[in-house]
Order: structure tokens, then C-alpha cells, then sequence
């Protein structure tokens, strides 16, 4: 009788369930996923995987759900450190009494490192194993994420101000590039444009981000429609609503970021369709900040690929996916008035394979498919306060949490096992946290 010759992979990830998000709402019973030199190689039932593949490592995951590490497509991660410094305020409040001159007093490559770093601890033991930065220094930022094997699109900051991290435009054109000429082909790190939004950014700016996204095929990440404030000030200084300014200089297009999108028309939303900009919700800030709604069924029925983001820690205050997604799912029931508006299976994907679509890495992450990068978070579903299972996928968006969340590779390493961080110190983390604290107090 003929063996079969086993082929030796490094990881092989034995799960109860599998939800790959592609094929979308699809949940498969009792799965492998094989992992080798950071990609997932193939996908299929266990038994045949162990007679299939003889794996370095094997992982038995029999309680669990594997699903693409989630994505958070709109973050400020230094801010971390600024976790309910200003809260129960509206933004300009909030932004011009409180967070900006906080940040003029810390802002330094320390902070960066030091929010960034506690960051990555969070989104780690959430699952979350991406996300799009938007922040100033932003070679601290990328430094700190590939320091950790965390992957990250990185802002590169356009503002009308001068910073601690760039004085006049033409300084911050030409650190961006800079940053994104050293990260250019890494593995884990990105770059985007990230003019921070149309009533702080000029048309000379916005125009020169145009053409500099054009060449360089990147993003451009922008606050967008974020208030009705913003709305009303946009039609009185420059005669026309953000949007209708930034199609005019070129800027809406299938490299823009959009994030909140709270103030949106019908025409608007057929204008996001037809260019094919992806929209972040960010329904937890917004909401705190009663900044408004965003209309995520409206977009979703448009064909808008819709992501979703936590924003900062300065205004959600915190960077919990799972939390993010149940909101979602529950706000676009409320303001629809549908029952049925975006459902579960629609919330996890985006939160994974949409957000991967909005950062422009939809071939790379975002689904448990073979060939791409092995980002994986791992969700144990025995606790009691999530069962019993009938359906997997709701399971997750309604009844979950973070803390479920066992285990999390990035490009195959493991970052997170059995609930605990590879590669972070917590306590020396916790003690970071309290001196920055004592600094910003004073």
C-alpha cells in the first residue's frame, strides 16, 4: 500500500469553524488553514490537511473561530495615551480647546512611539491586525509598527499649520515623501496622503496631493462630511459643500479614503458610487462626538464599499473592532429603519476584506484566501455568555467580545497565544501609560 508523501508547511491551524469571508457569508465546519513563509498555502477540511501537510507547528483551535484579522480602517493611534482626556464635548470643542493644545505640549517621537506601541498591545487583544494611521510623525509611527511586525498604513500629514513634526506645506510635502520613499516596498508598511480635512487643508494642498496620489498610486486618507458645522462652513467660505470641492480639485476618486461621510445626499452618495471611493464609518465616535449618521445602508445599496474604523482613543475610547461592528450593525438598523440593514456576515467583512478594498490591500489581506498574507485572529466561542451557537457569524457581531479573542498572527508569526502577547511587555506598557498620564494632567 502507497503512503502518501506529506509536504512540511510551518503552521497548520485546526478550527471548529473557519469563516473566510470569501465566499461571503460562508461558515466551514471543522477546517484547516495551512500556513507556510507568512501565506495562507490552502484551506480544506482537517482530515485532509493531516494527511495532506506535515506542519512545524500545529495549533488545535477546537472551541474556536478563525477569521481574517480585523481591520481598522480609521485610526489616530498615538492618541492612546490621550484616553478621556476631553470627553462629553462636540468636535471643534473638543479639537480647539483641548486636544490640539495637549498635543502641541506632548508631541514628540516619544509620544508617537509610546501611543503607537500601546496601540498595538490593544488591537492585538482585539484581534485587529491592521490599520490605516493617520497622525503626525509618521516615521516614528512606521518605525514603531514594523519594530513589532504590525502592519500598518501610514499617514503621511497634510495640515495649513505648522506642527511639531513639519512648518510650512512645502515641509510637509517633502518629509511625506521622504517617509515614503524609506518605506517603500516593506512588507508591512504603507503610505497614504493624509490631508486631514477640507476646512484645514487648502486647494494649492489638496491639488498637490492629487498629483502626487496620481503618481505614486497611494491613497489619500481625509475627514470628510464629518459635521453639519463643516457642511455649513464649506458652503459659506467656498460656495460649495467638502465633497463638490474636493471632486473639483480632483481629489474623489477610487484612491479616496473617505472617513465619517455623517452629511451625505442622494447625489453625493451616486457621486461615491460611480467614482469608487470607499467610505469609513466610524460609528462609536460619531456618535460620542453627536457628530451624526452615517447613511451605511444607503452607501451599501449604492455599491460603496464601506469600512470601518474606531478612530481615536481621544474621542471613542477605544480601539475594540468587535464593539465597533455590533454598533454598526445596530445604527444602520435604527436609521434605515431595517430590519435587516447590515446584517452580520456584512458587518464582519467590513471590518476585514472592504477595509483591506479601502486601504487598497484587498489582494493581500482581508479574507482567508491561499495566497494571501496569513493575518489571522482566532475567537473562542465556549463562554457562557456566547452560548449556544446556532449561527457562527452572528454570534460574533452580537454576542462577542474582544476578550473572547485567543489567538493572532500577522504574516504567519504569532503575535498573540492563548490570550497572551508574544512580544509586548504589559506591565512595562501600564507603566508608560501612568507617566504619560502624569504629564498630560500637568
Amino acid at each position: 500500500m502507497s503512503t502518501i508523501e506529506q509536504t512540511r508547511v510551518d503552521l497548520l491551524i485546526e478550527a471548529r469553524w473557519v469563516v473566510p469571508v470569501e465566499p461571503h457569508g460562508i461558515v466551514l465546519d471543522d477546517h484547516a488553514v495551512v500556513v507556510d513563509a507568512g501565506r495562507i498555502r490552502e484551506l480544506l477540511p482537517i482530515p485532509e490537511a493531516r494527511r495532506k501537510y506535515s506542519a512545524r507547528e500545529t495549533r488545535v483551535l477546537d472551541e474556536h473561530v478563525l477569521i481574517p484579522g480585523l481591520i481598522n480602517a480609521h485610526t489616530h493611534n498615538p492618541m492612546t495615551l490621550m484616553r478621556g482626556i476631553a470627553d462629553d464635548l462636540p468636535l471643534m470643542t473638543w479639537l480647539t480647546e483641548h486636544i490640539w493644545p495637549a498635543e502641541a505640549r506632548a508631541m514628540s517621537a516619544e509620544f508617537v512611539h509610546d501611543g503607537v506601541e500601546l496601540a498595538i498591545a490593544e488591537m492585538l487583544r482585539g484581534g485587529t491586525t491592521c490599520c490605516n494611521e493617520n497622525y503626525f510623525l509618521p516615521d516614528a509611527q512606521a518605525a514603531t509598527y514594523r519594530r513589532y511586525g504590525f502592519r500598518a498604513l501610514v499617514g503621511l500629514p497634510v495640515i495649513e499649520f505648522p506642527s511639531a513634526w513639519a512648518r510650512t506645506r512645502d515641509e510637509y510635502f517633502d518629509k511625506a515623501l521622504a517617509v515614503h520613499d524609506e518605506f517603500r516596498g516593506d512588507d508591512l508598511i504603507g503610505t497614504a496622503f493624509a490631508p486631514h480635512a477640507p476646512y484645514t487643508v487648502s486647494n494649492e494642498s489638496f491639488e498637490r496631493v492629487r498629483m502626487l496620489s496620481d503618481q505614486l498610486d497611494i491613497p489619500v486618507h481625509v475627514h470628510v462630511h464629518e459635521t453639519a458645522q463643516e457642511v455649513d462652513d464649506s458652503r459659506r467660505d467656498h460656495g460649495v459643500r467638502p465633497l463638490a470641492r474636493l471632486q473639483g480639485l480632483g481629489i474623489v476618486n477610487d484612491h479616496l479614503i473617505a472617513v465619517h461621510m455623517t452629511q451625505l445626499d442622494e447625489a453625493e452618495i451616486r457621486l461615491c458610487a460611480d467614482a469608487g471611493v470607499s467610505v469609513v464609518h466610524c460609528p462609536e465616535s460619531n456618535l460620542k462626538l453627536a457628530s451624526g449618521f452615517c447613511p451605511t445602508e444607503a452607501l451599501r445599496r449604492a455599491g460603496v464599499n464601506i469600512a470601518l474604523g474606531t478612530d481615536g482613543c481621544a474621542s471613542n475610547n477605544d480601539l475594540d473592532m468587535f464593539g465597533e461592528m455590533r454598533t454598526a450593525a445596530l445604527l444602520a438598523k435604527g436609521v434605515s429603519g431595517d430590519a435587516s440593514a447590515f446584517d452580520a456576515p456584512f458587518a464582519l467583512r467590513a471590518a476585514t476584506l472592504n477595509s483591506a478594498r479601502a486601504l487598497g490591500w484587498g489582494d493581500r489581506v482581508g479574507s482567508i484566501e491561499p495566497g494571501k498574507a496569513a493575518d489571522l485572529a482566532a475567537v473562542r466561542l465556549d463562554a457562557l455568555e456566547t452560548q449556544p451557537v446556532f449561527n457562527v457569524v452572528s454570534q460574533l457581531i452580537y454576542a462577542c467580545g474582544r476578550h473572547q479573542v485567543s489567538d493572532v498572527w500577522i504574516a504567519g508569526a504569532p503575535k498573540l497565544i492563548g490570550g497572551t502577547l508574544v512580544d509586548l511587555d504589559v506591565a512595562a506598557l501600564r507603566a508608560k501609560a501612568r507617566e504619560w498620564r502624569q504629564r498630560l494632567a500637568g
